[in-house]
């Protein structure tokens, strides 16, 4: 058995999972959430912003530090389409690499979906994954894999509170696939679940899910989100969703427990055994 921590530097949340990792199973400790919005700006600028990587450090210290009091003893942070996209992405992650001592990787969209679909294990045929991120998103199946630059981020950046254009966007950008049944692993799907009450919701409660959503103030949408600070890009993740249902002609999707962390996790497992002297100098002493 392997203590390991699995980290996802993503372009909305930065997120932990401390798990146990045995012959690929996985008991996990801990997962951690943080809305740190790494990519704010991409989109515009192709680059990571000062501000948003302060804010992507603030919770890796935090990240760290637990994870090194639950005696996690491989660490991996894994970066997706916000450090894809800037010019300075590959720079950031050597640093991070440096500061905490965690490996880091890189993933292509492809990488992304596949890693995901490692952490979701084996699926019912006919089952497509989707995957709604900050920047990205990415469907998959056994047989089909693809990563679309559409996220709740890069939307809300795009195009404000306009919902028909993103709906536009999003439906110019969907490739042609057939499912019997989606299973989501995203944060707008779990937001959307907790606010209808079920797992598996359905296309009428997505829609009126995203009519309260726009009718609501800040105030009372971060009320009832499980991550609140998800509140000003949760409509345009919800859009995402919708249209990707109607478009593989299903009435409802159900919120997946396992997603990409848990791909890392096991990723992380397979890393060499680290040996007295090979974190870099600074690591574990960033502030």
């Amino acid at each position: 058995m392997t203590r390991v921590a699995a980290i996802d530097l993503g372009t909305n949340a930065t997120r932990l999972l401390v798990a146990d990792v045995s012959n690929g199973d996985m008991t996990e400790i801990v997962r951690r959430t943080r809305i740190t919005r790494l990519g704010e700006g991409v989109d515009a600028r192709r680059r990571l912003l000062p501000v948003p990587i302060a804010r992507v450090r603030n919770a890796l210290t935090d990240f760290r530090r637990e994870a090194e009091e639950l005696g996690a003893e491989r660490a991996l942070a894994v970066a997706t389409s916000a450090v894809r996209d800037a010019e300075n992405g590959e720079a950031f992650l050597g640093e991070i690499e440096w500061s905490y001592g965690f490996a880091t990787r890189l993933l292509t969209g492809d990488e992304e979906a596949a890693m995901t679909l490692s952490g979701v294990g084996p699926l019912p045929a006919g089952t497509v994954v989707v995957d709604v991120g900050g920047g990205s998103t990415e469907l998959i199946t056994d047989g089909f894999r693809t990563s679309l630059d559409l996220g709740c981020v890069r939307l809300t950046e795009r195009y404000g509170a306009d919902l028909d254009a993103m709906a536009a966007d999003v439906r110019s950008a969907l490739p042609p696939l057939e499912a019997e049944r989606a299973l989501n692993v995203d944060g707008t799907t779990a937001e959307l679940a907790a606010l209808s009450g079920d797992r598996t919701v359905t296309v009428a409660q997505i829609d009126r899910a995203l009519a309260w959503i726009v009718e609501a103030s800040d105030a009372e949408r971060r009320a009832r989100l499980i991550e609140p600070d998800r509140s000003d890009v949760l409509a345009a993740g919800v859009v995402v969703v919708r249209e990707t249902l109607r478009h593989l002609r299903l009435d409802a999707t159900t919120a997946s427990d396992r997603d990409l962390l848990n791909g890392i996790a096991l990723a992380a497992a397979r890393l060499p055994e680290p040996r007295e002297g090979d974190a870099p100098p600074g690591a574990y002493t960033c502030c």
